[in-house]
Formats: C-alpha cells, structure tokens, sequence
C-alpha cells in the first residue's frame, strides 16, 4: 500500500465514490421504490442488494487497507444494527490481510531500534507471522535466547489513516442529514472516539502499558496469561512481546485433542469479560479470534482425568466440569476500553435486572446509560423487555439465534409502536463495549453451542447484589438522616393541607373549580404520525397525477403543457422526498 500524495487523493476518492454509491443506492430504493411498488418487492430484492455493497466494500476494503479494515471489522460484529448478509460477508476480513514486503519492514525496525537487525536480534524471520490492518507480526530471537513476536508498524500508515479518515467524516456529514439517523446516534461522537482509538492504536508504547495494566489487573487469577513487553526493543512503530505459543481460540479440533474443555474455555471467556468490566472498569476491545489464545498446561499429579479436582490454575470454571488445565491468553491491547465508576453502576443495574427478570429496573438502567431518546415511553419499552425476558430468558445463544422467523414477527406486530418509533440511542461510550459484546457473543456459542449466558451471569449477579447490601449497609447512617429529612418535609405538607382542601372545596361548591385535561402523549404522537402519512400520500398522489398527465400532454404533441406538468411533477416529488426525511 503506497502512500504518496496522489495515491492519498486516490484513496480519499476511491472511498468516497464507494460511501455516496451505497448511499443513493439506499435512498433509491428504501425511499423512493418502497414507497411506490411497495415494500414487498424491495424487501424481496434486499438480501441480494445488501450482499452485493458489502461484497464491494470487501474487495475495496482489502485494497485499500488501513482504517476501512478497521470499520469493516466493526461492522461485521454488530448484528443488532446491519443485515445478516452484510455482516456475514465482512466476517473474513481479519483473515484477508496481506503483509507489507519485508524490505519496508527492515526499514522501520532499523530506524526506530537504531541499529542493524542482526545487531538487535540474533534471529528474525522475514515472513510474517500474522497480518492486521495497521501493522505485522513476526517471529524473533532476541540475543539472550529470549523468543519473541515483534510488531511492526505499516510504512506510512498514519498518512493513510488521516486520509481514510477525512473522507469518513465527509460521509458522516451526509449521513447527519438523515433525521432518522441523526436522532439516533450521534455519529460525529462515535466518529471522534473511533478516531481516538485508532491514533491511540498507533503508538505502540500505549500499547505495552496497556498490556501492563491489563496484567497487573489478573495477576491474581492464574488462568490468564499476558505476554510480556520487551521494553528494550519497543517504541512507537515497534512492539517485541514474550512469544507465548498457545492454540488459536477458534481452532476447536486442536483445542479437544489437547484435551482441554471448549465448555470451560467459553466459560472463563465470559468470566475474565465480566471482571474486565465490572470490576476493573478497563477490558480488552478487541477479542477477535487472532487475539485470543488456549495454552494447555500439563495435567495435574495423578493423570489424565484423575487425582485431586482441579483448581482455576488447572481450568475447572464455576461450573465444576472437568478438563486439562489451561491458560487463556490475551494479546494486542491497541484497542482497550474504559468504564467509568458511574458507567459501570448503571451496567452493574443492567446485569442485575437481566439476572431477576426485571425490565422496569433494566428500563431505568437503559435510561441512565443514555440509550433512550428523550421522550421515550418508558413503561410501553418494560412492557416490551417483559415480553422479550418472557419469550427467550434461560435460552442459550445458539437457541436465540435460532428462532423461528414468524416468531419474531408477532413479537414485531405486538409492539410495532416501538419499531416505528426506535426510541434507541448509542451513547459514543459504549461504541466499543458493544461491538466487544458482539465479537464474545459468536465466540461463545463457536466454543460451546449449548452455551447459557443467564446461567454465567446469575452467580455474577447475585454477587453484585450481595455487595450492594454492603453497601447499603455503609450507608445506613446517611439513609436515616435522609429519612428524617423527609419526615420533617411531609410533616411540613401535612400542616398545609387543611388550608388547601378548604379552598379547593370552597372552589367546588361556588363551581368555580376547573379540571384541565391533556391528550395522553402516545395519542397525540400516534395523531401526529397520520397527519403526517396522510401529506405525504397526497404530495405522492399528486406526483403520480402529474407525472401520468405530462406525459399525456406531451405524447399528444402539446409539447408546452406536457414539460410544464412534468416540471410540476419533479416539484412534487421533491416536496414528498423533503417530508419524508422529516
């Protein structure tokens, strides 16, 4: 991937060329053809229109390198949000990376460490060993021994990441333009935290600390392994870290002939992710199946499957089933997230009321979270979650995935108030929590299909709940200064009211008491909703008349009238294309 200037501006419109084709391709047919053939036809037609732009964004994205690898690794994980045929179509580009020539690399690793390879190293193979978007890995010798994998950064790269990232913004300043896409995200938020982590993902001493940090976090849970950084050969463009030689997450036929349990791997997958976020407020964003690993420990003293049970160290889970020891190694912290105390609260509630099936507790940790637009109907979304704990709670996430479509689609009918409405929202802060969610969620049901997260997540809950008694208990002493608080409030309104229902009585009996009455909110927004369809349809009809009539005009040789109607019917068009976007 070169990066001299026009090839930068070659980038930046090769990109650009491809976002407003995908876009005019959507306003076409999900504007316009929907609503004069009808969904049925352009829903028929959809899965074949949906597979063919992610198949172009594929092909452009491997081409092109550097950040689009990066969005379509994001996008491929977020299922809630895109098509099943879009993001099964993104699924392989982790894989798909091709590496820099080993010249290039030469350069860097020289410049940056100051010194001839074979000086700092006393071997180092030329082939890559793994390729990423931003940067390569190979394999090392340092010269004490010491084997190591050293990541190196792409030549230019930042050049091409600055690029790719100015024609991004222009296609979110488009984008912005959609009311519906505004009001539900605030795209330039999660562009500018997308972008702060990707410039943070190319400062490789970031990397390293984080590396630390996260170490430092399990050092007290032997079931987690860490690579060591190699300070010595590290700087921004250059990361040497121990070389851990361990099973790739997603090789499932090598981690059973290890003899290691793929049940337990995905439980204390689950495990280290429920510290990482409720605990330490600081987790690995980006477990994809490259940067995740099983090592196999030896068996404990008296062989396979005997002797003592095993502890965390030798890989037995909450659950108590069995299986060789092992480590579950973590590598490439570049992409790390964060979770404020006061985040973490909220996400605490979250996993408390999914635990005891409570939605209006879930509904209000939703809102604390900032996942709900203003105004949102509250008690119709619990009703909603209520439905949706009734239906799928204690299913595992194969049996979710596989739900009957019809299923879904009386679920859709039931509450299509809120599918037309989509009071949803997503908060910048949890861009990549979500995304990381995803990406755990197809690795869990890959290592154990029958995998339950509500039963992981029931033991974790009622630990959290057993610590907010603790802290209740703390807080006893401030709760009963409140309570008098209170109590000296209410008795203060207690002696008011006398006074206050002489009147409103005194009001009663002369008939001057008047009662104001307001329409219910959903009312007047349902109300609001039909006026607006009802303009729209007759801005279409009017559309269509025109159309029809210039056409005529114009066949019958009244050349004048016929371009007057069809320039009317354009007018028409462009008055139902404007209110629809609204």
């Amino acid at each position: 991937m070169k990066a001299g200037a026009s090839s930068l501006r070659y980038r930046y419109r090769r990109i650009l060329t491809f976002f407003l084709r995908a876009i005019l391709t959507f306003l076409w047919w999900d504007l316009l053809v929907r609503r004069m053939l009808g969904a049925r036809l352009v829903n028929r037609l959809a899965r074949d229109r949906y597979r063919r732009i992610a198949r172009q964004f594929r092909t452009l994205a491997v081409e092109m390198g550097g950040v689009l690898i990066k969005l379509g690794q994001f996008l491929s994980v977020h299922v809630e949000l895109l098509p099943t045929e879009v993001t099964q179509e993104l699924a392989g580009l982790q894989d798909e990376v091709p590496a820099e020539a080993f010249a290039e690399i030469r350069v860097i690793l020289e410049e940056d460490l100051q010194a001839p390879l074979a000086q700092r190293f006393r071997l180092f193979e030329e082939r890559a060993h793994a390729a990423a978007s931003l940067g390569q890995v190979h394999r090392a010798c340092l010269p004490n021994g010491a084997e190591v994998m050293v990541k190196v950064q792409r030549p230019r790269i930042r050049e091409m990441v600055e690029t790719d990232l100015a024609a991004l913004r222009t296609v979110i300043g488009w984008l912005q333009r959609y009311p519906p896409i505004r009001r539900r995200a605030d795209l330039e938020a999660l562009f500018e935290e997308f972008r702060r982590t990707l410039f943070e993902e190319l400062d490789y001493l970031t990397e390293g600390r984080n590396a630390e940090q996260f170490a430092d976090n399990f050092q007290d849970h032997p079931g987690v392994r860490v690579p060591a950084v190699h300070w010595s050969h590290t700087t921004r463009r250059v990361l040497t870290l121990e070389d851990v030689t361990a099973i790739k997450i997603t090789d499932y036929a090598a981690i059973e002939a290890a003899g290691v349990s793929r049940q337990e791997v995905a439980r204390r997958l689950m495990e280290t992710y429920l510290q990482q976020i409720f605990r330490d407020g600081f987790f690995h964003a980006d477990p994809h199946p490259g940067n995740l690993f099983v090592q196999p420990l030896p068996w404990p003293e008296g062989g396979r499957g005997g002797g003592r049970a095993l502890t965390p160290d030798d890989g037995k889970g909450r659950g108590g089933e069995k299986g060789r020891p092992f480590r579950l190694v973590f590598v490439d912290f570049g992409m790390v997230g964060r979770v404020t105390p006061e985040m973490r609260e909220h996400l605490r509630e979250a996993v408390i009321a999914l635990a005891t099936r409570d939605a209006q507790r879930l509904v209000r940790a939703y809102q604390a979270l900032g996942m709900l637009l203003p105004g949102a109907d509250l008690d119709r979304i619990a009703q909603a979650e209520q439905a949706i704990m009734d239906r799928y709670w204690g299913k595992s996430l194969l049996e979710m995935r596989q739900i009957d479509l019809h299923e879904v689609r009386e679920l859709a009918w039931e509450f299509r108030d809120l599918f037309f409405e989509m009071p949803f929202q997503i908060p910048s802060d949890l861009l990549y929590l979500g995304r990381t969610l995803g990406i755990l969620s197809g690795l869990a049901v890959g290592l154990d299909p029958d995998f339950n997260v509500w039963e992981a997540l029931q033991p974790f809950a009622q630990e959290l709940v057993w610590e907010e008694v603790g802290r209740a208990g703390e807080r006893v002493p401030a709760l009963l200064l409140t309570l008098l608080e209170t109590l000296r409030e209410l008795l203060q309104v207690s002696l008011r009211l006398p006074g206050r229902m002489d009147r409103f009585l005194d009001l009663a009996v002369r008939g001057e008491l008047t009662v104001q009455v307001q329409p219910a909110t959903g009312m007047t927004r349902s109300l609001e909703r039909l006026e607006r369809s009802i303009v729209r349809l007759a801005w279409m009809v009017g559309f269509v008349g025109l159309l029809l009539a210039g056409v005529q005009s114009y066949g019958a040789g009244l050349d004048h009238l016929g371009v007057l109607l069809l320039a009317a019917a354009f007018l028409a068009l462009m008055r139902f294309l404007w209110l629809a976007r609204q």
